[in-house]
């Protein structure tokens, strides 16, 4: 009985062993990642450079431009298997800490759209000092609220692409399409939409008055209540459309969407790049079982699914064909250049 017992705890003991060596495998990616500082004007940034683990021709570079929310450089990882592939394409990749997280000096929620931008030339200055980086074959890869940043940095930086995934054009009509959308999943009546609309749009007045955050306070419903860092983060920013914008880019565009997104109308988005963006510069990839971060629907609704993925294949977290998309731009680029 007792040999029968060690051999069964024998065999559980290998069966973990050999899953904990199969998660390590598989997230142990093929690229260097350095801890990198900017000192900026605004406080120290941190962050991480990725570098293919050889090479011997200059390097182009991605510089990440995260979304909403406190972001760290690796997006708890979820960046690794894309920088992994733009390293075999001979890319190195640039991603900060937003401000407030792990050592990026600030607070993230203090930031103005245009604050990021300048964000962001910071960091396009630093990678212009690095030997490895051929300076005329930088260009950004941005989600979601990245797509009021990217545009207006287009215009101050001379761009060599960008990858833009998931973006809004207005922020006010991102917010309410959100909001119907989520409340009709969740099975809410068409009054009960209708009046989180009108208490919506109480705050919206008050934010285009300038309201204090004690003015808000008086009128914010419990369930609702922003907190006051967020109430700064959203009086500087509730106003950003990228409509006027969108004419700066001067380079190749590739606007990736997916139509399963609740966040985004995305295809407002479309209509407004194809409408505004020259065709010459635009490629719109839309995947039809997408949401707003390129995972699947079955895969966005299950967490469970989304952390075994996450361990076992985090190469297969994001639908098939997303990496290759951005490959494939990468390559035709390079072809004409």
């Amino acid at each position: 009985m007792k040999k029968k017992i060690m051999i069964s705890m024998m065999i559980v003991v290998l069966l973990f062993g050999g899953a904990g060596l199969y998660i390590l495998e598989q997230n142990s990616f093929d690229m260097v990642e350095q801890a990198v500082e900017i000192q900026t004007s605004e406080g120290k940034l941190t962050g991480t450079f990725v570098l293919p683990k050889n090479y011997t021709n200059k390097l182009g570079l991605v510089l990440f431009i995260h979304g909403d929310g406190p972001i760290d450089a690796t997006h708890d990882d979820g960046y690794k298997p894309l920088w992994e592939r733009l390293a075999s394409l001979g890319y190195a990749s640039l991603s900060l800490n937003k401000r407030g997280m792990n050592g990026s000096e600030g607070n993230w929620l203090h930031q103005s759209i245009d604050d990021r931008v300048e964000e962001a030339r910071q960091a396009i200055a630093w990678a212009k000092e690095q030997p490895m980086i051929d300076e005329k074959q930088i260009g950004v890869w941005g989600a979601s609220q990245a797509g009021w940043v990217i545009p207006k940095l287009a215009k101050k930086e001379p761009l060599a692409f960008s990858l833009l995934l998931s973006p809004a054009i207005n922020w006010v009509s991102q917010g309410q399409y959100h909001t119907r959308k989520n409340m009709v999943i969740d099975g809410y009546s068409e009054a009960e939409i209708q009046d989180k609309e009108a208490y919506d749009q109480q705050v919206l007045t008050l934010l285009e008055k300038q309201a204090s955050y004690e003015e808000y306070v008086k009128i914010a419903r419990e369930n609702n209540l922003m907190a006051k860092d967020r109430w700064t983060f959203v009086s500087k920013n509730f106003l950003s459309d990228a409509t006027n914008d969108l004419p700066n880019f001067n380079s190749p565009v590739l606007l990736i969407l997916g139509e399963e997104d609740i966040h985004v109308d995305v295809k407002e988005t479309e209509r407004v790049y194809r409408d505004i963006v020259k065709p010459e510069l635009l490629t719109v990839v839309v995947f039809p079982d997408a949401d707003h971060s390129m995972l699947s629907k079955q895969t966005a609704n299950s967490n469970m699914r989304a952390v075994l993925i996450s361990l076992f294949a985090p190469r297969q977290i994001t639908i098939p064909g997303y990496m290759d998309a951005i490959e494939q731009f990468l390559k035709k680029l390079r072809k004409h250049t």
